[in-house]
């Protein structure tokens, strides 16, 4: 079974549609597929459910599906590095599911592994314990979190074999394993593409049983979220 593809394009065709639910790896702009962002912009798909870490800054990452208005709903922890999101928000124009950081890491492991809810003490107290049920264990209070699991997942990884195991690049690693295993469908970008048997097995980050598609994108921008540097 053939699983890389020439392009992003090619990559997501006939497998994006409308309404999906999509995950999508990265933490601010380190780590982000984003070849696979521009080409799900340019796949004219609406009315997404995104989840991420965060929701990209304006122009850039996710902040492309923002400002096409192809983003419904965002499940993220963190979102304050993008103006366009912030105004489709408080204007009422996108639905937001805010989630403790580690709880949406939690949230798309446990779904990867097939389980369907956890409890944690995060959140308890708090308005993110709303409407959730709360249980008592040894003396404490704990919430229950429902898991996530994407319709399709999209990945950055450093470094792939043709079979689809992947290795990540220090900090760039995040959020993108436990995205990997929560999506139905896994489509991943890398920057480097070996044969099998090239990658030692005990270096391998996500094994190709969670890997559909592949991409080579040998160039990314890369972009730094923002930089600040020293005053002459």
């Amino acid at each position: 079974m053939n699983k890389v593809y020439p392009d992003a394009a090619s990559a997501l065709a006939g497998i994006v549609q409308d309404g999906q639910t999509i995950a999508v790896g990265g933490f601010g702009l380190c780590g982000i597929p984003e070849a696979l962002i521009a080409a799900l912009r340019d796949s004219g798909v609406t009315g997404l459910t995104a989840i991420s870490n965060n929701a990209g800054v304006d122009g850039f990452g996710l902040g492309q599906l923002l400002t096409t208005r192809q983003i419904k709903k965002m499940i993220a922890s963190y979102v304050g590095e993008n103006k366009e999101f912030a105004r489709q928000y408080l204007a009422g124009e996108l639905e937001l599911e805010f989630t403790p950081q580690g709880t949406l890491a939690e949230k798309l492991r446990a779904g990867g592994a097939g389980i369907p809810a956890f409890f944690t003490k995060t959140g308890v107290g708090t308005i993110v314990a709303d409407g959730k049920e709360i249980r008592e264990f040894d003396g404490e209070q704990y919430v229950m979190e429902r898991s996530l699991v994407a319709d399709v997942s999209l990945v950055k990884a450093y470094m792939a074999d043709r079979a689809g195991n992947l290795v990540y690049r220090k900090t760039a690693r995040n959020f993108n394993p436990n995205v990997a295993m929560a999506g139905k469908i896994t489509i991943v970008e890398v920057e480097k593409l070996v044969e099998v048997g090239e990658i030692d097995p005990d270096q391998v980050h996500t094994p190709s049983i969670f890997v559909h598609r592949i991409v080579v994108n040998a160039n990314p921008e890369k972009r730094i979220e923002q930089r600040t540097v020293r005053a002459d």
